[in-house]
């Protein structure tokens, strides 16, 4: 049942998938891989990198003086930026001739790799701005399985209403691997379950959930309405792997009912489970189905603690973006509406 961890971009050219293997397998048309430069004392980019665009400067204009005036620095300084740069360099970039200059063939050379340099370095500045755009931008938002087929596109159907340029990345994942995201700073908000304890993360509740004993529609229990868990003591139980936040509750109210369910498979997404209830592999503890299907009869259990909570999350202190901060907002003003089928 892998893989069901997945990511999206609203509006732009970028996705990710996991390999059967686990292993991510991100495409994106300007995330190519690249090599990163040593940056130890004495390594070519720390000793390069601020001479670069004086040494541009000179190379396109072929004059020292025009250069240092577009550059706005004295004449001087920008000539002993330049003697540096080629000694450094071990070569002779540059040929003066009286009070102009042209490269030399291993300047050509280099002046190709800077001028690459240099329009990468713009073309990042230029991303990183409107990324933190508050008409456009990007927000990366993470949220459980379960909530990606109407809670989910009601939220951004109703944000984009009032910002359409704003531009989502969108991860479905499961709780735990979302909160580490969030705290390496992978994702801006997580929609998750249960509630996020701990200074390092905010959680501002949104609503909650009735959980559901699921069976087949030929159970012995399908004709009630309402069970108790140890009832199903003695079936089989087919469950959401160890790290969700609703294993973790299945886990906890049976151990309430006083046993140990007997896993016979565990997967990654509800709606897989709940497949597998109606084949007659087992029964679940399972959030309430979007759409009613006839082959699983879904019932209310006694427990009081038959609930989950949702809760939008984010990491305490850390700044938002512009959009990312009104997305917030917006959630946070519609906190209740969202289609919970509780």
């Amino acid at each position: 049942m892998r893989p069901m961890h997945e990511e999206g971009m609203i509006d732009a050219v970028a996705y990710e998938d996991r390999s059967t293997d686990g292993t991510k397998q991100r495409r994106d048309t300007e995330d190519m891989p690249t090599v990163t430069a040593e940056l130890e004392p004495g390594a070519p980019a720390v000793l390069l990198a601020p001479l670069l665009a004086q040494f541009a400067a000179v190379a396109r204009l072929e004059h020292v003086t025009r250069a240092a005036a577009e550059l706005g620095m004295p004449q001087p300084t920008l000539s002993r930026a330049v003697a540096r740069l080629e000694q450094e360099l071990g070569v002779s970039l540059l040929a003066r001739e009286g009070r102009t200059v042209r490269l030399t063939r291993a300047g050509r050379i280099f002046l190709a790799a800077v001028e690459r340099a240099l329009s990468e370095v713009e073309r990042g500045a230029e991303a990183a701005r409107a990324e933190a755009d508050p008409t456009g931008g990007r927000v990366a938002f993470g949220f459980l399985h379960t909530m990606g087929s109407e809670a989910v596109p009601m939220l951004l159907r109703g944000f984009r209403a009032g910002h359409p340029r704003v531009r989502f990345q969108l991860v479905q994942d499961y709780t735990d691997s979302m909160l580490q995201r969030l705290r390496e700073g992978e994702l801006d908000l997580c929609l998750v379950s249960p509630r996020p304890e701990g200074p390092e993360l905010t959680a501002r509740r949104l609503g909650e959930q009735r959980l559901r004993l699921v069976v087949p529609a030929d159970h012995r229990l399908a004709g009630r309405q309402r069970v108790r868990l140890r009832d199903v003591a003695g079936d089989a139980f087919v469950t959401l792997e160890p790290g969700y936040g609703l294993r973790r509750i299945t886990d906890a109210l049976c151990a309430e009912a006083g046993f140990t369910p007997r896993i016979s498979f565990e997967g990654e997404e509800s709606e897989t489970l709940r497949g597998l209830v109606a084949a007659g592999l087992g029964v679940a503890v399972l959030p309430p189905a979007t759409v009613a299907r006839p082959d699983v009869a879904e019932l209310q259990l006694s427990s009081p603690g038959a609930r989950r909570e949702i809760a939008l999350a984010w990491v305490t202190g850390r700044p938002l973006t512009p959009p990312a901060e009104a997305f917030r907002g917006y959630v946070l003003s519609v906190r209740g509406q969202l289609p919970l089928h509780s």
